[in-house]
């Protein structure tokens, strides 16, 4: 499930706010170990890693090369931010969860050689002063794409299952003054642009006002959303009209019983539907999240979801087997069931089976997802799932073909040094930009 693509879409937009924030006289550089080998044998004061659950083991790896030539190591991200102890088995710090307001302590505390080994800052990070990223500090030929701008913190949701359900998450909705996300676009110099906020609809009367902003730039953009959406028919209609082509949504399952077990409250089954039609009447493509694995899920949960899908014409899938991820009230409450069957934490990443379900098999699970991805990217349903917008054609067969069904090959060109080229191409062919 892994392609290039996915390694190489964008840079960590959370590495460069970080080197964004850090004063003179302090030097920063990033590295990506998806683009390339890493150097281990610089020598910087201080080597910040962001931890994934799945490359935790690499970032340890990492960490003790460095650690052994007296070099700290401080370990950042949400998986890190999620087991703090843990990670210090590893690391001589951890910063816990959003670092505006820790960042500028840390280096200081180094210069010091004062280096703490917890830095949590438990008050909610005012989003007025979010810096302008400076994308310098990353070579953007080695991505598919850049043009990545967030404009809030927090989701309005706890669901069980996400790390927004760990304790030390400020799960407060903040949103970015809307001049300083207006400056941040325009600074891309691209017409379209990927928001990667966790709900971009956390806050409807901010993003009513942020729409109507976005008209007179003329831009196409995509973002996530959930699916209280539905709500909000005439936010759709304005979505549309500044510029929306897809929007990602977490769907999560058609299973109403699965929904409520893992507390996904806002997710109303019955209106699924009623909010793909709205979205599609308003020529916006749909990318359903889609998670196998709950509770309630059987063998026949795959092939109903399939053709829900199909039926509904849903352009585009996205889907997972539930993942524990340690910190997570799931996490807690299988360990206490003695279902968690796996502890490496490579496995962690959505695509294997790590916990014993309870209608299935965890053969029978993983077997069926893979089953989804293969019936669902087939040709016959490609075909039968076809937008009925002309202006939505070529992004739908390029995602379709070029990124799912054909991805290997398409992977295989962007490994050649071509993956920015193949963003330039895609934009043109779906969209006509530059």
């Amino acid at each position: 499930m892994d392609s290039e693509f996915k390694r190489r879409m964008s840079p960590s937009l959370a590495l460069v706010t970080i080197a964004s924030l850090t004063p003179q006289p302090h030097e920063v550089y990033i590295e990506d170990e998806n683009l390339r080998t890493l150097d281990t044998l610089d020598s910087p004061d201080l080597v910040g890693i962001s931890v994934n659950v799945d490359t935790a083991y690499r970032a340890f790896d990492i960490a003790e090369e460095y650690r052994n030539r007296g070099i700290k190591v401080i370990f950042g991200g949400i998986h890190a931010s999620a087991n703090p102890d843990d990670m210090l088995k590893h690391c001589d710090a951890v910063c816990i969860g959003e670092s505006e307001h820790l960042w500028g302590t840390i280096l200081d505390d180094v210069m010091n050689r004062k280096l703490q080994q917890k830095y949590y800052y438990q008050g909610i990070t005012d989003m007025t002063h979010y810096p302008l990223p400076q994308w310098s500090y990353i070579s953007k030929k080695d991505y598919l794409y850049h043009n990545i701008v967030i404009t809030s913190r927090g989701c309005p949701f706890k669901c069980e299952f996400c790390y927004n359900s760990c304790g030390y998450v400020q799960n407060i909705y903040r949103n970015r003054p809307i001049v300083s996300v207006l400056e941040d676009i325009k600074s891309l110099k691209n017409r379209q642009i990927m928001f990667i906020d966790d709900n971009l609809i956390g806050n409807m009367a901010w993003l009513s006002e942020f729409l109507d902003a976005l008209i007179p730039l003329n831009i196409i953009w995509h973002g996530a959303v959930s699916t209280n959406l539905v709500k909000y028919p005439e936010i759709i209609q304005k979505m549309a009209k500044s510029g929306c082509r897809s929007l990602f949504i977490g769907f999560e399952s058609i299973n109403i019983e699965s929904i409520s077990s893992v507390r996904k409250s806002q997710n109303k089954i019955k209106d699924y539907e009623v909010l793909v039609k709205i979205l599609h009447d308003n020529a916006i493509m749909v990318n359903a999240s889609l998670v196998f694995g709950f509770d309630y899920d059987t063998r026949e949960t795959f092939d109903e979801t399939l053709q829900w899908l199909i039926r509904n014409k849903i352009e585009t899938m996205t889907s997972h087997i539930l993942t524990p991820y340690p910190g997570t009230v799931l996490y807690k409450r299988l360990l206490s069931e003695n279902r968690i069957i796996d502890f490496d934490l490579q496995k962690y990443n959505t695509s294997n089976v790590v916990f014993q379900p309870k209608r299935m098999s965890p053969a029978e699970l993983r077997d069926g997802y893979l089953k989804m991805y293969n019936q669902f990217y087939s040709i016959r349903n490609i075909i039968k799932r076809k937008t009925e917008h002309q202006k939505l054609l070529a992004p739908y067969f390029m995602f379709n073909l070029g990124y799912r069904k054909f991805g290997k090959i398409t992977s295989f060109i962007g490994k050649l040094g071509l993956m920015n080229q193949i963003g330039q191409l895609g934009r043109k062919l779906s969209y006509g930009l530059d």
